[in-house]
This record gives C-alpha cells, structure tokens and sequence, in this order.
C-alpha cells in the first residue's frame, strides 16, 4: 500500500508551539482520512523551527464503496408521499426504486443506493487544504497581498511551501497530490537550511527526504537533535573538567530553535560567581536560553563561569563570533543580575518612612530583609479586593503559624519570625526580575542577615509542595508557616465563595488543599482541623479581617471564617461543598493515588470520630485494608454485613428494636457468647482506638468472628416473640456499634 509524506514549511514557528502543532496536523489529517473510509498503518509526526511533517505509511488506495437502504412509502402512498422520498434518495423515478413486502403493512419502497468510493489522491487532496485553513494555531497572522482579501489563509508565520507526494514505500515512482492553498501550489520540493543549503531539493518519498535534508543541514527529528545538544554539551563541558547542569525544559525548547544543532561554549568573568547560582542560571537561561555548568562533583547551585549555547551555523571561524556576542550579552544580563543582588542587600532609602509598619510587625529596620517586609506593608499591596493587603495575610499565617508551632514541634518565636519574613523577598530586585525566584531569594537574604537557619529554609519551603511530585517541608518551622499559609489561603477564599468550580481552580486551592494533606500525612502530624481555634468556635459569620484587623484580630477572624465553613449547616449555600469535605475529596485522591480502596475510604469516612485529623484517617484506612486482608477480616466483614442488612430491613418495616439488649431475655448461649464478645470488643476497640492503635482495635474486633458466625448458625434473629425479636435486633445493632469505631463496614465492597 501505498505511503503519504507531507511538509508544511513557512517562516520560524515557535518553539513552544512545535510539538503540539505537529501533533495537531497528525490528528486532524488521520482522523480525516479514516472518516473518508481510508485506513493505514502507521503514522508520525516531525517538526523542526520551520516545517511540519507528517509520514503516514500504509494507505489505502481507495474508499470502499458504501451500500444504503432508504425506506419510503407505501406503494400505494400519495403522490406527494412518493416525490418526497424521491427527492431524499436522489432518485429521478419511482421505477428506479425497489418493492419490499411486509406481511403487516403491505409493499412499499426501497431505494438502493451505491456511493462509489474515492481515490486517495482526491480525498487528500480536499482533506489537506481544508486542515491548513482550519489549523488551530493558538496565535496567527496574514501577510502578503492576498491577506486583504476575506478569508485569506492565516498561519502561524507565512506559509512558504507545501510538499505533499504519495506512492509505493518502493518501485514506482510517487505521485504528487495537485491542490493550492492561497497560491501555494503542493509539489515535491522542499528546501534545506536557510544558510547553508538554500536550494530546492526534489524528494521522492520519506527516507529519500530524510536522508536529502540531513545532506541539507537539516535533522529532521527533534528527539535527535536534542540528543546531539545533550551530548555535544557533556563532551565540551567534560573536557574543561566541568559538568553540564541538566535542564530538560531549556532542552526542549533549544532543540526547536535549531535545524542544525552547533553546540559551543563560552564564558564570564569569575567576579559574577558571588551572585546566586539560581540567578546566574536563570539569567542566562531567560535571555541566552544557554546551558550552565558547574565543577565536576560540585552542588548544583555552585556554578562555573563558562556557559553552553547552541548555534543553528556552523561558521567558518569555528563559531568564535557567536561565542563572542552571546558573552557580550551574559555579561550585560549578569551585570543587571549583580546590580540586583548588591541593591537587595543595601538599605531602602526610604527606611525612615518604615517605622510604623516595623513597629507592627516587630521589625529590625537595621536588616536589608526586614525593611523589604515594612515596605511590602507600608505599600499596602492587594493580596486580593476581598480578603485585604500581604500585610494583612501576613499578619493573619505569622500569628496561625505561631499557634501551630507547638503542636508541630517547633519554636513559636520561630515559626512567628519565619511567617513575619515569609513574603518579604516579593520586594526585592531579583524576585521582581524573577518572579519564579520567590522563597529561594527570601532563604539567601536571610542567611546574609543572620536569620537561624530553620527560619532562613522557612522562606522558601513554605510554598512547598507545589505538586504531587514536589518535596514536603520537614522542619518544624518550614511545617508550621506552610500549614498556616495554605490554610489561610483556602480559610480566605471559601469564605468569599471563591471555590474551585470543576476544571476551573484559579487560585490553586485543590493544590493547597493536597499540600496540607502531604504536609500532615508525610511528617505524621496530627492536627484536629474543627477545634483548630476553639476558643471561637460557636462565632456565626464568615468574617474576613477588615483593613484595621491587624495580629490577633486578624487571627480571630480568620478563626471565625475557618469555624463557619468547617461545621456543617452553617453555610446557607447548600449546593456548596464544606471546606472539610473539599478536603476529604484530595484526600480520597491523595489515597487513591497510593493504592487505597475508594470503598475503604469511604467507610472510614463516614464514622463520626476523627474524620476532621486526615493523618488518623489515612492510619485507619491503612490498617482497615490489611484487617480485610486476613480470613477474620473477611468474615467479620460478612457477618457485620449481614448484621447491617438485617437492620436495615426491619427498621424500613418499623419493626421494634430494643433501647438496649436485656441479656435476661436471651434464651440460646449463642445469643450470651456474642453479647459477652460485643461488650470486650467494644471496650477494646475503643481502648485502642484512643490510643489510636488501629491495628489493635482491628484485633479487638476480630474476637467478633467466632461469636457472629455461631450467633448466626444458631440464632433466629426474627423471633415470634416481640420481645426477643427487638432484644436480638438490639444485639445486632451493638454489632454494627462496635465495628463503627473504626468504619461503617456497611460502605465496604465484597
């Protein structure tokens, strides 16, 4: 069968847009080609700066013909009936129909229609026009004289030339499939790299396009010029006895500014080495898009001062200008980089005008860092119109945070301090020109000025995680502003009905959420999230700290929001989830994601206890799958169930169930066995449940199994007797007591 090979060429496209474009032209083309009833083998596609392409290997030649029936009216319908379904099947007379009989409704007609099926070459040639005007570019433009005119081609950057040749993978010769797009005639010529191969080339088919274009200086394949990036770049670097610092992202995208990938190496001044190796990196990366690299063995951040970029020409001077010109800008950028670094360090020139905001927050005016703080409040900058300025969130997680420490472990002073400081880098010079630098320049900054290093690791964990992927702060202080940065955030946002609304979360909070879920879990700390603030607990309304809140008016108001949407039927919008069951929902993920059973999870869920500490829960979920796991969980499971149905059944009949079980009613030892075991479980379970033993409270009530099977093998639940019936059925409902500590086996498959 024969094979398709299509080249879209124009000016640059993009780096960003390389990948996914490519992937957009195979998908639209395929689809195509299988909804006009063409089937093939195989397909892929390339993309370089400046072509498309799409190899699609074993096409069929032809549609098959498509056969249909199209039923009309009776034969004895009236005209009007009959012209109508004429004028449906395309048929010019009635005689060219069909007469299908039916025993019930007589004879009627049948039109029998044959849709030829169409070459290859002719569906191709619709179907490829019609995609280059539909292609979904996210930004693109007209150009040329034609670009007045309605409906003129629009592309990414101007379309230059289309290839398009179809035929056997060997032997005959390809044909090309004739169409225009705007004056674009489709042909077989393509053209290599802009400088060193500017000629047409003719192709035939894929391998001899390949093969033609590599000659041309062009490498087709993105995959493989970035393996020749990766390891040219490890080679010049190992032989100045340094080490590539790998960056995947800039990878990717270098490997799309370049047909002909040249990798050389260049370098700076040693002076540039006292600037932060993330801002070097980033500098450098954000204007060269260059490598860094670093001394064989040394850390990440601890740079040389020789650099890595990537060239689209191989010039005759072995690339000495390029390197020389890509230095003259590094140069520049560092010098921009240092001027910021230095300027970070020296005092603000308003510093005096910064008292009273560092009076507030308890500041030493004296350090670079501190007086960034006082600024960043004295500003008065918006954190968001309805939930007031950073000063004001500042305020609010420095005092939650301090009220965390204790239960976390840490230091309240700390913990206070880390929070004061915590956003205090959003001022400063590098994060200005960085944003992406936040925490990490806070970190340097606060090291430079003496802060104790938990507090100093604090300005920069407290963001984390930042993704399921991303490390969980362990330090106590860094645990306890993260806690209460995220907090506050999600407290805040529910508060002003700013919820996440299915694939919209504008502000993160499903991340924020995961990210107290991994921070509580991962570190093993056990935080109550309903008392979280007792003392305010029972205050209606969903108050946000107006803009003369400040310290522990600020927290009081924060406690009152968290109170309000935690408990349940306080919020007056009920088709609104609580902020704790949108934390019950990342965790059911949260879980899911590490293998949990969702039914497991459920069942732990729904018992009243506990269900607001998500560390006992993720504890009881872990030891609830490996109790069901052994042949006591098991049966205990079904006996429970049984217990439950049994329950559930009479009490929809409104059958009597007794207050309490009258061991004096019982009449079997079966019926004395299962109490007396009901009544140790219980005790037990509960014993070690407050202890939070799970494991234990799992045995406890495995000492159920025996005496439910018997119970049951023995026992008629449904007893003539009024009397024994809702005494037994008290029995059962103290089952189902006592196996509810741990979970409402009742939501547990199987």
């Amino acid at each position: 069968m024969p094979d398709l090979l299509l080249e879209l060429r124009s000016e640059e496209i993009p780096a960003r847009m390389q990948r996914k474009a490519a992937g957009d032209l195979k998908k639209m083309i395929t689809d195509g080609l299988v909804e006009a009833g063409l089937t093939y083998e195989g397909a892929q596609e390339y993309w370089t700066p400046r072509r498309l392409t799409l190899d699609i290997r074993g096409l069929t030649a032809r549609s098959k013909d498509v056969r249909e029936e199209i039923k009309g009216p009776s034969t004895k319908a009236p005209e009007a009936a009959i012209l109508g379904f004429l004028r449906k099947s395309g048929l010019t007379d009635v005689t060219q129909a069909h007469t299908h009989s039916d025993p019930k409704k007589g004879d009627f007609y049948v039109a029998h229609l044959v849709k030829p099926g169409r070459s290859a070459e002719e569906i191709i040639a619709e179907l490829v026009p019609a995609t280059i005007r539909a292609f979904p570019w996210p930004k693109s433009m007209r150009w040329g004289k034609a670009s007045a005119k309605p409906g003129s081609l629009r592309w990414v950057r101007p379309l230059q030339s289309i290839l398009c040749t179809f035929g056997p993978e060997t032997g005959a010769e390809p044909v090309v499939i004739p169409f225009e797009v705007d004056g674009i005639r489709s042909g077989d010529v393509t053209y290599g790299h802009r400088f060193h191969a500017p000629d047409a080339i003719t192709i035939k088919r894929f391998d001899d396009y390949v093969a033609k274009l590599f000659s041309a200086k062009v490498v087709l394949d993105a995959e493989r010029r970035k393996e020749i990036i990766r390891h040219d770049a490890n080679n010049l670097a190992f032989a100045s006895g340094l080490e590539l610092v790998e960056d995947d992202a800039l990878l990717e995208e270098v490997s799309g500014l370049v047909e002909w990938p040249v990798v050389l190496m260049g370098e700076f001044e040693q002076d540039y080495l006292q600037i932060p190796g993330e801002v070097i990196r980033l500098t450098i990366r954000a204007n060269q898009k260059c490598f860094v690299t670093r001394r064989s063995g040394a850390e990440e951040t601890t740079l040389a001062n020789r650099f890595i970029l990537t060239s689209n020409i191989e010039a005759s001077d072995g690339g000495k200008e390029i390197v020389h010109g890509n230095g003259k800008v590094v140069r520049a950028r560092l010098s921009d980089a240092l001027y910021f670094w230095n300027t970070d360090q020296a005092d603000l020139p308003d510093r005096e005008e910064l008292r009273a905001s560092g009076d507030k927050f308890g500041l030493d005016l004296a350090k670079p860092l501190d007086q960034r703080m006082a600024r960043l409040d004295r500003l008065d900058v918006t954190f968001h119109a309805k939930l007031g300025t950073q000063g004001q969130r500042v305020s609010r997680i420095a005092a939650l945070a301090e009220e965390l420490a204790p239960i976390i472990g840490a230091d309240p002073a700390l913990a206070k301090r880390a929070a004061v400081l915590a956003k205090a880098d959003l001022t400063t010079e590098a994060v200005g020109e960085f944003p992406e630098l936040q925490g990490v320049m806070g970190r340097k900054y606060a090291l430079l000025q003496g802060e104790a290093n938990s507090v100093a690791a604090a300005l920069e964990e407290h963001y984390k995680p930042q993704g399921p992927s991303d490390h969980v702060p362990t330090d106590p202080v860094s645990v306890s502003v993260a806690l209460a940065d995220k907090l506050d955030t999600l407290v805040g946002f529910w508060a002003i009905d700013e919820k996440p609304t299915g694939s919209k979360d504008p502000y993160a909070l499903r991340r924020a959420a995961l990210g107290v879920i991994r921070i509580l879990v991962e570190n093993g700390v056990e935080l109550k999230l309903l008392p979280l603030l007792e003392d305010h607990d029972g205050v209606a309304g969903r108050t946000i700290p107006a803009a003369s809140d400040e310290g522990t008016g600020g927290i009081k108001a924060i406690g009152r929001a968290i109170v309000s949407v935690f408990h349940k039927g306080r919020d007056t919008n009920q088709n609104s989830l609580d902020l704790l069951s949108f934390f019950h929902d990342r965790l059911k993920v949260y879980l899911r994601d590490r293998g949990a059973r969702h039914d497991l999870i459920d069942a732990v869920l729904a018992t009243d206890s506990a269900n607001d500490d998500l560390l006992l829960i993720v504890r009881r979920v872990e030891a609830l799958g490996t109790f069901l796991d052994t042949e006591n969980g098991k049966n205990l499971l079904a006996g429970t169930k049984r217990a439950a149905n049994i329950l559930a059944a009479e009490e929809k009949k409104g059958t009597a169930v007794a207050d309490a079980v009258d061991a004096a009613i019982f009449k079997l030892p079966q019926e004395e066995a299962l109490f007396a075991a009901v009544n140790q479980a219980e005790k037990d379970a509960a014993e070690a449940i407050q202890r939070q033993d799970f494991s234990a409270a799992m045995q406890a009530l495995s000492q159920l199994r025996a005496p439910v099977d018997a119970f049951f093998d023995a026992v008629l639940v449904n007893d003539e007797d009024e009397s024994v019936r809702a005494n037994r059925l008290a029995l059962l409902q103290r089952i189902r007591a006592a196996t509810g500590q741990v979970a409402d086996f009742s939501r547990i498959a199987g």
